[in-house]
Formats: C-alpha cells, sequence, structure tokens
C-alpha cells in the first residue's frame, strides 16, 4: 500500500484510465464517472496490452484495474504503471470482488494505492474514485476516535476537523466501549459513523480487542460501524488477523493526511448510505 501520495489530482479535466475484460463493467463504470465527474475523459482498457499502450499517449490522472485481466493479473500491469509512468506518481486502485480475500492473503502489493470491493455497488465505487479526484473539503459525520498518544491524537483531531468532522477522542478501548454503551442506551446507535482506532494502545485492550468487542459484543457489522485501524506493523500476518477480526481497513504509520481523510470519509459515507437504506425499509 502506497503511504505517500506524492501527487494530488488537482486537473479540471482529470483522466482516468479504466481497465477490466468486462465491457459491461467498464461502460457501467465509464457511465458513473461522467456522471460524478464533468469534463472526465475515461480512457476504457480491455486488456493490460490496451492500457500500457494508452500509457505511452500521455499523463493519466487515476488508473483502476481488476485484478484479472485476460491477458495478465491487475498487479503485474500496476507494476508496470509504477516502473514506466511519465509523472512522478498516479493513484493506481484495484475493482475486484475477491479484494477481501486478497487482502487477508496480503496479496495486494505495495504498488497499490487502494482497493474497492465490486460488492459495494458501481455508485460507491463512483464516490469513492471522486474522492481521489476531486478530494472533499466539508464533510459531516462522527468520529470515534482511539489514541493514547495526546501529541498524536491533538494532530489528527485538528486534521480530521479541519474537513467538518465531529471527533470524539478517547486514550483506551474501555473509554471507548463506554461511550457506544451510552449511545446504545440512549437510542443512538451505532453512536458514531467511523471508528479510527490506533492498534497499539496502552492499558490491557488493544485496537485488536476492540474489534471483538465491536463485531462480537456489539454485534455492529463492518457496514453498520466501519473501523479503520493505524498501525506502523507491516508483518503482512499481523495485517491479515486485524482484517479478519473486522477491520474495514488499515492505515499504516506514518499517517499520510490525504490518504487517511480519503479512506475515512468513504467508509463513513458507505455505512451511512447502509444505515439510510435500511432505516427506510
Amino acid at each position: 500500500m502506497e503511504h505517500a501520495l506524492t501527487r494530488h489530482i488537482t486537473s479540471e479535466t482529470p483522466r482516468v484510465m479504466v481497465v477490466d475484460g468486462s465491457k459491461v463493467v467498464r461502460r457501467l463504470i465509464e457511465q458513473l464517472l461522467r456522471a460524478e465527474l464533468p469534463g472526465v475523459t475515461v480512457l476504457s482498457c480491455e486488456t493490460g496490452a490496451e492500457a500500457k499502450q494508452q500509457l505511452e499517449s500521455g499523463v493519466v490522472d487515476l488508473v483502476t484495474t481488476a485484478l484479472r485481466l485476460p491477458d495478465m493479473d491487475g498487479l503485474d500491469l500496476a507494476r508496470h504503471v509504477r516502473e514506466h509512468a511519465p509523472q512522478a506518481y498516479i493513484p493506481i486502485v484495484i475493482v475486484s470482488g475477491d479484494v477481501n480475500e486478497r487482502l487477508i492473503n496480503r496479496e495486494l502489493s505495495d504498488v497499490v494505492t487502494d482497493y474497492f470491493d465490486k460488492s459495494l455497488g458501481f455508485n460507491a465505487l463512483a464516490a469513492f474514485i471522486r474522492g481521489y479526484v476531486r478530494p472533499e473539503t466539508q464533510a459531516t459525520g462522527e468520529v470515534l476516535y482511539v489514541e493514547d498518544s495526546r501529541v498524536v491524537a491533538l494532530a489528527t483531531r485538528r486534521m480530521l476537523e479541519k474537513y467538518g468532522l465531529t471527533v470524539h477522542h478517547v486514550t483506551s478501548v474501555e473509554d471507548a466501549v463506554a461511550l457506544l454503551e451510552t449511545a446504545m442506551a440512549q437510542g443512538r446507535v451505532p453512536g458514531a459513523d467511523v471508528v479510527l482506532s490506533d492498534v497499539n494502545l496502552k492499558g490491557e485492550l488493544t485496537g485488536a480487542d476492540l474489534l471483538h468487542r465491536l463485531r462480537h459484543d456489539f454485534g455492529y457489522s463492518k457496514g453498520q460501524l466501519p473501523v479503520l485501524i493505524m498501525t506502523g506493523d507491516d508483518n503482512p500476518r499481523n495485517q491479515a488477523e486485524l482484517l479478519r477480526a473486522g477491520a474495514n481497513d488499515l492505515v499504516q504509520k506514518p499517517i499520510e493526511e490525504r490518504l487517511l481523510v480519503t479512506k475515512l470519509l468513504f467508509q463513513m459515507r458507505v455505512a451511512q448510505h447502509l444505515r439510510q437504506r435500511a432505516r427506510a425499509a
């Protein structure tokens, strides 16, 4: 996973390359992109070979690719982009139906910026891509933030509040659980839009213990209450365990603002949409 976006997309007419072996999928993504991003230029490619040719024709602001292409693996294409792109950095997003399996098996390498699970739907994908092409400057939502370092917490809290988010900071899992129990007693379920937690915390309980409480004791699903875990541990086995335990996503330390905010806002939007749909039903 790339941890520092050295180039952010600011072009008024962004160029997005969509690589997928399915013509139907490419057309759906293109239609959504044009609706969400007026003026966008979509470069539609069926194969990795076509994508390589398109890369030679000019600058591309963002690449989305399936993992399984007719002529190669999507990760091989991502490596080619990293090695041959004309500009310093291109965000590469994997769009696939088996993202979670690959994540747990730690099969997504550092050449990939981010990933999207097709099961969330193409409307969610459009919002996800928009987060990279035209980042939001303001948002609305509540973040339950668990961090025992007050210095780190102050910096991260200011970062999130800058985007309009309401941040409830606690220093321990016990305090986080107490807030969620109070919210449940008051009928405010789940009590926050998203949870952001460090994995290593002072005290008896860790970020992994918090995941267990949320997914098993409270019974909150990933869609109902998304959880982002911040970790400086690059051990694939430990990362896989956090994902199996119920983390929606991991954010590597040191934290890069744009990557953290994009991931957090995306998870928050999806959860808010699912809750609204559940209430309507």
